[in-house]
């Protein structure tokens, strides 16, 4: 006789209550309830827990038995699909974007600086966590992707909506290389299929005819000295801000003039061979007397144990009237137009700039012969600023062998 929700109600008989179908109520001598669905695959009988009753009602029961009845006709052990799905769900619980980005940051740590690595970190925690962090990862679809990164658009902030994607896109490709998610669902998400077209926006850069009076309001400048002299080695080098204000004195060898760039400062990941001025070097010798017996050779002078702030530059810039005209990274287009309408040859160039060679035997040899040649343009260049401070505007082409 089948089961009735009024029969279960009153049922306290300890034994095995069958509906049909194999579908029977076990109770228990201590009083516990529990649906069992009793099935043959391969020859063996086996038993699969559906619940406890009252939790788990008649029609419930009967629901559950059926899904498994189904799963039997197609070939398949309801059982070993049960386990199958709990240890998945398991899986995407553990599994978490969140989690996952979280794993993803500390594996990639080490190639990054710190303040780079938290402002990573940050920008997934404040534009992507809230939303889609506590998500299994292989639940999030493109489309949520793609919405996130609008939202990011739509308050201004086109070049952080790409860096984010980007790193998204990261995370999920660890994910799937360390067996964290079977495939990865946002590999057909494009920036420029998601966001409006813009114009790009280039750095503000200094045009020659301005050095002149930029470096004579440098001279006078009375900023903090580790701010003078960082912006200093910033020009007469040609490196990325963050390179300067990153500088640890363990790089510089003042006696050779050479400054060594270790990869994991370098956006290209790759060591960077410095050549130093004269010009340089005094530069150096000046911040001894300042940060010598530190760490970093411009640190901030308000947290030594740190470097200067990413804004300092730009924003000494704007004190001395170049807001918005002139930006600290713009100095790297000023040497390489310089460098290039005075003659010197482009691949000299670009290899100071750090630029990538793509070309794996080009770039072999600009690594093994281009140092001489490095180190006559900057001490061309260091001069040349020299010259422009003083107000002299002819400039005789060069070039390096």
């Amino acid at each position: 006789m089948k089961l009735t929700d009024a029969k279960l109600r009153n049922l306290t008989e300890p034994g095995k209550h069958f509906d049909g179908f194999g579908l029977y109520l076990d109770v228990t001598k201590a009083g516990g309830r529990y649906w069992r669905l009793k099935y043959r695959y391969g020859g063996k009988e086996k038993l699969l827990a559906l619940g406890v009753y009252p939790a788990v009602g008649l029609k419930d029961a009967r629901e559950q038995a059926a899904d498994a009845r189904t799963v039997l006709a197609s070939g398949g052990d309801p059982g070993a699909v049960r386990k199958a799905g709990k240890a998945q769900a398991a899986h995407e619980a553990a599994n978490t974007f969140e989690a996952v980005a979280r794993d993803w940051h500390r594996h990639q740590a080490a190639r990054w600086e710190p303040e780079t690595g938290a402002r990573i970190l940050a920008s997934l925690a404040a534009d992507i966590f809230p939303t889609l962090g506590a998500r299994p990862m292989a639940s999030i679809k493109p489309g949520e992707v793609r919405e996130a990164i609008v939202k990011i658009e739509k308050r201004g902030a086109a070049d952080q909506a790409g860096r984010v994607l980007q790193r998204v896109k990261a995370v999920y490709r660890w994910a799937v290389i360390h067996e964290r998610i079977a495939s990865n669902p946002m590999l057909d998400l494009v920036l420029s299929e998601i966001l409006k077209p813009r114009e790009v926006q280039h750095r503000a850069a200094m045009a020659d005819k301005e050095l002149p009076e930029f470096l004579r309001k440098l001279d006078a400048y009375e900023g903090d000295p580790h701010t003078v002299h960082a912006l200093r080695m910033l020009i007469l080098t040609a490196t990325r801000p963050g390179e300067v204000r990153g500088a640890r004195w363990a790089e510089f060898d003042l006696d050779a003039a050479l400054w060594v760039i270790p990869p994991e400062r370098m956006k290209m990941r790759a060591e960077h061979r410095v050549p130093l001025s004269r010009q340089a070097v005094e530069v150096l010798r000046s911040m001894q007397a300042l940060s010598g017996g530190r760490d970093l050779a411009f640190p901030s002078p308000v947290y030594p144990s740190k470097p200067l702030s990413e804004n300092t530059f730009n924003s000494a810039l704007a004190r001395m009237g170049y807001k918005n005209t002139a930006t600290a990274h713009g100095f790297r287009a000023l040497f390489s137009t310089v460098a290039n309408e005075c003659g010197w040859n482009p691949d000299v160039i670009e290899r100071q700039l750090a630029h990538k060679e793509q070309n794996e035997i080009r770039a072999a040899y600009h690594r093994s012969t281009y140092m001489q040649d490095r180190e006559r343009l900057m001490q061309w260049w260091a001069d040349y600023l020299d010259g422009r401070k003083a107000g002299n505007v002819v400039k005789m082409p060069q070039r390096a062998a």
